[in-house]
């Protein structure tokens, strides 16, 4: 073993790191692992074993996702299979996600919890439809139950936003979801989720990953042998669980009944994950007139029926289009595995179907609930200041725009859910504070009617208006702390028949919008680097706009840059923006790009974002082509820099 590891670590076949990770890995692991690592040592397979090895996974601020499925499985890997494909074992790998990065993961978060509290450590878990998510929400429950605490699992797949809240609504330390969202079949991931309900940020983030650097293999290894001897069953929720999550998801409607005065016929599609499990019966609850594209309602982690499970992707509604037109669908739905985006697609009148991004979306809901706010008498000038509405920073300016004409704030974040997750909790905390300083009782946060909730924050802290980002991630309750594609599907559902009831469309009211605020559009380019060099290449870029960003792109001069890894940055409430490798760039035509590496693929991202105005002499149609001719000019000024920065020594 040693001499074929030196003798491919001479030769340039093996990476160093991977190397070492390879010896150390083999050491520590069981049989079948050691002869997995052999046969591909065996037959030369120096790509699969340098990206098996090239780094150890990390557990970053939210969790952690890799692959799980090799290119090359080896025999013992294999092993029996099933039905989907799934190997019998998760692909052994020190940068690979299976069962010894999850036991380590799991052992760190439990030992972190334990010095946050005196009581018994209740532990939420959830998983989507993916490859090995069952097993290891059964390991990682096995696990938390071994070390002491009392692990609750959902006894099938279930949505991530469910897990948020039923991790506050059962007062749990954390919680824990087996998911890699929209990523290709062989991913999956761990995401890691505090009592708050939201995704682990500061102070926690950073301690729970000492946890995990200081676990070594070997102690993974032994508790996985420790839980296969010892019999710690399993606890599961009942239906109650599934109740209240619905009635949290109805509480975001404004008029249940609007579906009855004003019908309307959706065609909705799950895309073989979650999405189904809740939405489809508050769909029938609610006489919304569903069809499902019933090929796709189906839980297969291979996804067989598109070439991506991303919403994002139009090619997703394919089979939802052919739906439509049986049965006469005016608005269609599709969700990713774990149910948290959610895309639409609309016809356009000339007889196809067009999607709208999740940028145009979020605009769209946040003018109709802040009118519908006010409408209501919610919203109105002395409060204004008390209501919030919470997007992160690479998501349309156009919402920003409508925020500032309603009078409510507009808080940016970086991207990423748990930004806007924290704010919420930032929001709940100042309210308990306030009332303890009134020498008041704190509320049952969870279990108050939301329109209690309303009064006390318009009173004492801020309100929650709505939040959203552009990857198709939208939020109506504070009850929940990521976005929720269930609530969302309904919050659509009620815009639409609103509109409709007012002989209004989404294109209407699209129109509208552009009228009132001018014309806004995004693109992105993604530019993938896989692998070890991959990575490398990604670090480059990053790197190089931090000690040389550009003066230019074209004919394009570059007149302001924000460098967020060294500018000091506040939201609107004062606090500080944490630094991170993100930047966004101005240019002196009005436009402006951010950009970022991916905190879930192997790839970095370019964010453009274009805006005009519209007049008679500039339609839409015109403003729009023009700036669809630009951005594609600038995607490839980018491509081009993006290349040459990432090859920099």
């Amino acid at each position: 073993m040693d001499e074929i590891l030196q003798k491919a670590l001479k030769d340039g076949s093996l990476l160093p790191q991977a190397a070492k990770n390879c010896g150390e890995w083999f050491r520590d692991l069981p049989q079948w692992g050691k002869d997995s690592i052999a046969e591909l040592l065996e037959n030369g397979n120096w790509r699969e074993l340098n990206d098996r090895f090239f780094r150890n996974l990390e557990l970053g601020t939210g969790g952690m996702r890799s692959r799980t499925i090799g290119e090359n499985i080896p025999r013992e890997e294999q092993g029996r299979g099933s039905l989907f494909g799934t190997p019998e074992h998760a692909a052994i790998g020190s940068a690979y996600l299976n069962d010894f990065n999850i036991a380590r993961a799991t052992i760190a978060l439990f030992r972190y919890c334990k010095t946050q509290s005196d009581g018994p450590l209740k532990l939420v878990i959830a998983h989507d439809v993916r490859h090995f998510s069952e097993h290891f929400s059964t390991i990682t429950a096995k696990i938390w139950n071994e070390l002491g605490g009392k692990a609750i699992a959902f006894d099938g797949p279930r949505s991530t936003h469910q897990l948020s809240f039923s991790v506050r609504k059962f007062e749990a330390i954390a919680g824990i979801v087996i998911t890699a969202s929209h990523n290709p079949p062989q991913d999956n991931g761990y995401k890691i989720y505090f009592k708050d309900g939201g995704q682990v940020v500061e102070p926690h983030a950073s301690k729970i990953i000492e946890y995990f650097n200081a676990t070594p293999l070997i102690e993974a290894v032994q508790i996985l042998e420790s839980i296969g001897k010892n019999q710690h069953p399993i606890s599961f929720f009942d239906a109650t669980a599934d109740k209240n999550y619905m009635e949290e998801v109805l509480s975001n409607l404004f008029d249940g009944n609007i579906f009855r005065d004003s019908p309307i016929h959706i065609v909705f599609t799950p895309v073989h994950g979650t999405g189904d499990i809740i939405t489809a019966p508050l769909l029938q609850q609610l006489s919304i007139h569903a069809h499902f594209v019933e090929t796709q309602m189906a839980h297969d982690p291979r996804f067989p029926t598109v070439k991506s499970p991303n919403p994002e992707n139009f090619e997703v509604f394919d089979l939802a289009i052919q739906r439509a037109k049986e049965v006469g669908g005016e608005l269609l739905f599709a969700t990713d595995p774990d149910g948290d985006r959610i895309a639409i697609g609309i016809p356009n009148g000339e007889g196809k179907f067009e999607q709208f991004s999740g940028n145009l979306t979020g605009a769209l809901l946040a003018e109709f609930r802040l009118s519908r706010m006010k409408q209501l008498g919610w919203l109105n000038r002395k409060n204004a200041s008390h209501f919030a509405f919470l997007k992160t920073f690479v998501t349309s300016p156009l919402q920003d725009k409508i925020a500032e004409r309603y009078g409510v704030k507009c808080i940016n974040t970086l991207t990423g859910f748990k930004w806007i997750g924290e704010k919420l909790n930032d929001y709940e905390n100042i309210l308990q504070k306030q009332l303890a300083l009134e020498q008041r009782p704190p509320i049952d946060y969870v279990n108050t009617p939301a329109a209690t909730r309303r009064k006390l924050l318009l009173e004492h802290s801020t309100f929650f208006a709505f939040g959203g980002e552009e990857s198709y991630g939208y939020l109506g309750s504070d009850n929940v702390r990521d976005k929720d594609a269930n609530a969302a599907t309904l919050m659509i559902c009620e815009m639409f028949a609103f509109l409709k009831k007012s002989g209004k469309t989404l294109i209407d009211f699209r129109n509208e919008i552009y009228a009132q605020y001018g014309y806004y559009d995004e693109t992105q380019l993604n530019i993938y680097y896989e692998g070890a060099s991959g990575a490398e290449k990604i670090g480059n870029i990053l790197q190089s706009y931090g000690e040389n960003p550009p003066t230019a792109l074209g004919h394009f001069h570059v007149t302001r840059i924000v460098d967020f890894n060294r500018d000091a940055i506040f939201d609107p409430d004062g606090k500080p923006i944490p630094r991170q490798n993100f930047f966004m760039v101005d240019l002196d035509n009005g436009y402006r790009y951010a950009l970022r590496g991916s905190g879930t693929e192997p790839k970095i991202k370019f964010y453009i974002f274009a805006n005009a105005p519209i007049s008679s002499a500039h339609p839409i149609e015109t403003v729009s082509k023009q700036t669809a001719e630009t951005m594609a000019i600038l995607k490839d000024l980018l491509q081009r820099d993006a290349h040459g920065r990432s090859q920099r020594n």
